[in-house]
């Protein structure tokens, strides 16, 4: 419905997670009877959680633990793996640096060129202990790096910037054939990020295998503020997932749709596959673990631009290893850690078999939802107001 924000200017109302919840059906299923497998680009996951191309989040190990506990981890290979051999020395010096200086210093950090080597020396690392190589890149870089990280063994290519279109016009770079490049790669290509229907569409339609949806609601994205543009995460999702089925119902091609960000507790990645996401993109939850390569730290991808920095480093602390906060057991009460057995017990109780179930269940507008009888967490600064 639309809404008159002034002379002569309609607009709509758009939702985040904190908006909406979701509401029992007739039946329930014994959690563990229920299946949160998910497919992207034929590769089968058993997780619907795929760990965010940060450098705060992804290295080797961390991208092979997520495929061991049933998810995906995506490294980034624009960033600090590939631009240095040793990559822990330059984490130390980020994990160090004092909040006045840390905006210059990453930006004089990112400034070192990347390595083809180092490309095929990380993808081997993680086929070595035997994860799944998703990599990510960005539109300008895709050409250049695709056949490299392909030949190396990586099992799906990423490309990734903070808007991704199929028109885009420059003076300066040749815009990349998507059509193109997805025929020419033999692996699986993800690309985002969009927030609208139209644009869902357009990027379905050029052969991609899945995209991502999300615009600035990262925990350490400044894109918004920066920049004035993005869409709530509900509603961004539900316009995407509906231009998935469209596209579906007209090709008969099923490009999967992942929720890239704005998710801080497991109630939220519940949320987002009801909106209908078939997986979710996660950084700062996944950040707090003890393997991380933040050293408890977070930060935007881009948060190094050379002129206009987007992103920012925020302490999101250490609360476990990854396989807590994946699979438990939690230590904590407040939806941090066991993901996935947040999402089995919400789809049980939900009647949700599946996870094409679980994006069918009711949702109401629920604004008072994670206030309502709160009180006391919320003056003790308890559970969900930790």
């Amino acid at each position: 419905m639309e809404i008159e924000l002034g002379k002569g200017k309609k607009v709509r109302r758009a939702y985040g997670f904190d908006e909406i919840a979701l509401v029992q059906s007739i039946r329930t299923i014994d959690p563990e009877d229920v299946d949160t497998s998910t497919e992207i680009g034929g590769i089968k996951i058993t997780a619907p959680i795929i760990a965010s191309a940060m450098d705060s989040v992804v290295d080797p190990t961390t991208a092979a633990l997520m495929s061991q506990y049933g998810g995906l981890g995506v490294i980034n290979l624009q960033g600090i793996q590939t631009r240095y051999e040793d990559a822990d020395a330059i984490l130390d010096k980020i994990a160090a640096a004092s909040r006045e200086e840390y905006v210059q210093l990453m930006q004089k950090i990112y400034t070192e060129a990347v390595k083809p080597e180092l490309l095929e020396k990380r993808i081997k690392q993680i086929k070595a202990k035997k994860g799944i190589a998703a990599i990510s890149v960005t539109p300008q870089s895709a050409e250049e790096f695709g056949p490299i990280v392909e030949k190396a063994g990586a099992d799906m290519i990423v490309i990734q910037a903070t808007v991704v279109s199929t028109v885009h016009k420059s003076k300066n770079f040749k815009s990349l054939n998507l059509v193109k490049f997805c025929k020419s790669m033999k692996i699986p290509v993800v690309v985002g990020n969009c927030v609208t229907y139209d644009v869902a569409i357009s990027l379905m339609e050029t052969g991609v295998a899945a995209i991502l949806v999300g615009i600035g609601p990262g925990a350490a994205c400044t894109s918004r503020g920066v920049l004035g543009i993005g869409v709530p995460m509900a509603t961004s999702i539900v316009d995407c997932a509906a231009a998935r089925d469209a596209h579906f119902k007209k090709s008969g091609k099923y490009v999967s749709v992942i929720a890239d960000g704005g998710m801080v507790v497991s109630g939220d990645i519940c949320k987002a596959i009801a909106c209908g996401a078939d997986a979710v993109m996660i950084g700062s939850p996944l950040a707090k673990a003890k393997e991380a390569p933040g050293r408890g730290f977070h930060w935007g991808m881009a948060t190094p631009n050379a002129t206009l920095p987007r992103g920012t480093r925020i302490k999101v602390g250490t609360i476990g290893t990854l396989k807590e906060i994946l699979l438990g057991p939690a230590k904590f009460d407040d939806g941090s850690q066991n993901f996935v057995g947040a999402i089995k017990t919400s789809m049980g109780t939900l009647g949700a078999e599946t996870i094409k179930e679980m994006q069918k269940v009711e949702i109401v507008i629920a604004p008072s939802l994670l206030t309502e009888g709160k009180v006391f967490q919320k003056a003790q600064q308890l559970g969900m107001y930790k």
